[in-house]
């Protein structure tokens, strides 16, 4: 809220996608609209929703759902409705019994020291929230007093319990948690064990862990069957690797999430010239666990469409061992470099390996000619004749 305000500057402020500060921003230019948005929020209106009594027989989760300011409001009116409400009912009571005429101090009221609407609009109050000034107190000469004053306390309750409850449940929803669960700005594709790779990376800012973490990811396409019906929003799971296995993790310094490339992906013919112009494209990754602190499922997501797919770039190293523990340097978390990668499709590269093997013989000797004219250049007066080096 600061950066926005211009107060700090964007670069030092840490949101939930980190990216590079000295990375140059450009115009974003108009794209498809996306599925779910870069913090997770699902870019779905709902809309000519007829049943609408639905959400009335779900209070709670209604309540908890509505926005602060709603809340709020709901909040302080069913405290005053009900005082209100109660309060009317003691005055008629003390109407009905003639505590209100003056001049009748002699018979004993229902409820004492009752003159007015005033006087009973604060009796509602004192037993409701149960304050007792001493002042005002029922009597037993009214069995009806008594029963409105069981009613009211219970009611009383009731409210608490639904209202207390609902605050509690929006100050500790699960998406809160999540706003520490960070993704990399951009995903990367790059060789891996021989294989191209889609690869990305995710981070926990807190100490607290997250238990029995596990990460999916989905593809959404629009599509068309061979029946000639069009699937807008065609979801398809792909599988995630990670150097535990399978697709729990254990999260306690960032991985890099990665998905080999194979027959059964659906990225298998993509190319990377299509990550310029495909625009039907996006790739949806939901990280889902237990808050260690407070017991509650707490899920993060994340999208990346074509264009934010790195082609042939690598995540830079960002864990180092200092002083005998492993430290994190988060502002390198979304950094990339370039490393040699076949610019063909994965079905290319199965069917032709030879195009790997040229790639890793041209990246294996690349540092070698440059170390030679780095010799060059720094001793020129010397030169290493072959037969010196039998």
């Amino acid at each position: 809220m600061l950066s926005r305000k211009g107060i700090i500057p964007e670069e030092y402020v840490l949101t939930r996608l980190a990216e590079d500060p000295a990375e140059p921003r450009y115009r974003a230019r108009e794209r498809r609209a996306r599925f779910v948005s870069k913090n997770g929020n699902c870019n779905v209106a709902h809309k000519n929703i007829r049943e609408q009594g639905r959400f009335l027989q779900d209070v709670f989760t209604t309540l908890v759902d509505l926005k602060w300011p709603h809340t709020l409001l709901i909040f302080t009116m069913s405290f005053l409705c009900s005082w209100l409400l109660f309060a009317m009912v003691w005055w008629l009571i003390a109407f009905a019994h003639g505590d209100l005429a003056p001049g009748e101090g002699t018979a004993v009221p229902c409820v004492t020291s009752i003159h007015s609407f005033s006087s009973a609009f604060l009796f509602s109050i004192e037993v409701q929230v149960t304050i007792g000034f001493g002042g005002r107190m029922v009597t037993e000469e009214c069995p009806l007093a008594i029963l409105i004053l069981i009613v009211q306390n219970i009611v009383g309750l009731m409210i608490n319990a639904i209202m207390l409850g609902c605050i509690f449940m929006k100050t500790a929803q699960a998406h809160r948690r999540a706003e520490t669960l960070i993704f990399s700005k951009h995903a990367v594709i790059a060789v891996r064990h021989g294989r191209l790779c889609f690869m990305l990376r995710v981070g926990d800012l807190r100490k607290s862990m997250i238990i029995s973490a596990t990460i999916r990811m989905q593809v959404v396409r629009k599509t068309t069957s061979p029946e000639g019906e069009v699937v807008p929003l065609h979801q398809v799971d792909i599988p995630m690797e990670n150097g535990v296995g399978g697709n729990s993790i254990f999260l306690v310094a960032p991985l890099i999430i990665y998905h080999v490339i194979d027959a059964n992906s659906p990225l298998y013919d993509l190319a990377p010239s299509d990550l310029h112009h495909h625009q039907d494209l996006e790739i949806i990754v939901i990280l889902e666990g237990v808050v260690e602190t407070t017991g509650i499922t707490t899920q993060a997501r994340t999208s990346y469409l074509a264009d934010e797919i790195l082609w042939g770039q690598r995540f830079v190293p960002i864990v180092a061992e200092e002083d005998g523990r492993y430290s994190v340097d988060y502002s390198k978390f979304g950094n990339t470099i370039k490393v040699p990668t076949p610019l063909c499709t994965a079905r290319q590269l199965d069917e032709d390996r030879s195009l790997l093997d040229a790639l890793t013989l041209t990246s294996a000797r690349g540092p070698l000619r440059k170390r030679s004219v780095a010799v060059a250049k720094t001793k020129p007066k010397f030169s290493i004749s072959p037969n010196s080096l039998s």
